[in-house]
């Protein structure tokens, strides 16, 4: 069964890509030479954009990111041993100069919050904030 899960290409990394090509911006996939493997860079703007899947990377406050019932210790140490990573290098990124922006993968699953998310992108991508994240209104975070 995990052979099955995507690591690249996802549906909320496509969904993320098409509203970022909507409003003219272009970008490079999965740059092995920077921390973190980032799934998008935008080089012209110091821009990477993370698109997180809110199980792997235990998103905070959403019902999407529960651990299972079964073997927990296993799941505890795996999915904490990706947030310390995810963390890592994030500060990596964020030492050697770039903007980092975290997409949750719940925001592509609202409705509401995918019609707005190219809107949203580009206003964040054309702002001067140095990290953000991106989830639907109503979580609590």
């Amino acid at each position: 069964m995990m052979s099955g899960i995507r690591g690249k290409n996802t549906k909320p990394e496509i969904l993320v890509r098409r509203a970022l090509f909507k409003f003219g911006f272009r970008f490079r996939l999965h740059r092995k030479d920077l921390p973190g493997a980032p799934d998008i860079v935008l080089p012209k703007w110091r821009v990477v954009i993370f698109v997180h899947g809110c199980f792997w990377h235990l998103h905070p406050g959403c019902p999407n990111a529960r651990v299972p019932a079964t073997r927990t210790e296993f799941w505890v140490a795996k999915l904490g041993a990706n947030v310390e990573r995810d963390r890592q290098a994030l500060n990596r990124l964020a030492e050697a100069g770039w903007r980092v922006l975290v997409v949750w993968e719940c925001l592509t699953r609202d409705t509401g919050g995918l019609a707005a998310l190219p809107e949203t992108l580009s206003e964040w991508i054309r702002g001067s904030e140095r990290s953000g994240e991106l989830c639907p209104p109503d979580m609590n975070q």
